[in-house]
């Protein structure tokens, strides 16, 4: 399986013989355009906007809610995580997705969230190999990341830059999670290749270098 990613929250996972899934593509129309990214199933945390999700080729599966999904081999497991504002009187909308492959490879995609989740969470998983956790958001410290992680025991951890935070940003944001780990520097790596074969024993940090054009 690889694991490649866009910025934001978007990720592309394939894996040869199944189903393609791309998270979140939440970027701009033209920058969009310009990643020529195709996907069998698109999967989405929060909103977005008819012409992102028309950039997508070959696209023949949209999630966007909560409830638990059958996608050609594939279970999808919506995970509702909406938090109601009280200064905007406005629920701010976000569906994090449990993603399991039939060789027992499992991701959880966290999408925007906008508060830290009850640590129950945990209970409804069983192993987690690719955790997708956003940094950054206006609610969610490094050390109530690194909390979830202790709870959950993901095999990796794949930081990925919160929706509300800017790009300029995520670097420093990126640096407070990392101290709040307890992890020294790591080099970043295009993508990610897990395989149920050889997955390490202590949760790892993998951080991937965001293929996002610039602008």
């Amino acid at each position: 399986m690889d694991i490649t990613y866009y910025g934001g929250s978007c990720f592309r996972i394939t894996e040869r013989g199944h189903t393609s899934i791309l998270t979140d593509p939440h970027l701009p129309e033209e920058r969009l355009a310009a990643l020529h990214l195709k996907a069998d199933l698109v999967t989405l945390s929060h909103e977005a906007e008819p012409q992102q999700l028309a950039q997508i080729r070959d696209r023949q599966y949209t999630i966007t809610g909560a409830g638990e999904y059958e996608v050609g081999e594939l279970f999808v497991t919506g995970l509702p995580l909406h938090r109601y504002d009280e200064a905007k009187a406005s629920i701010l909308h976000n569906v994090a997705y449990i993603i399991e492959y039939p060789n027992g490879l499992t991701l959880l995609h966290l999408g925007a969230l906008n508060a830290p989740p009850d640590l129950s969470i945990a209970e409804q998983l069983d192993e987690v190999h690719g955790f997708m956790l956003p940094i950054g958001g206006e609610h969610l410290s490094g050390d109530q990341m690194a909390d979830l992680i202790s709870a959950i025991e993901p095999t990796f951890v794949i930081p990925m830059r919160h929706a509300c935070l800017p790009r300029a940003e995520y670097p420093e944001a990126l640096e407070g999670f990392m101290k709040a780990m307890g992890t020294g520097e790591i080099a970043e790596q295009d993508s990610l290749r897990l395989s149920a074969s050889s997955l390490p024993e202590t949760t790892q940090i993998a951080l991937l270098r965001a293929n996002e054009p610039k602008g």
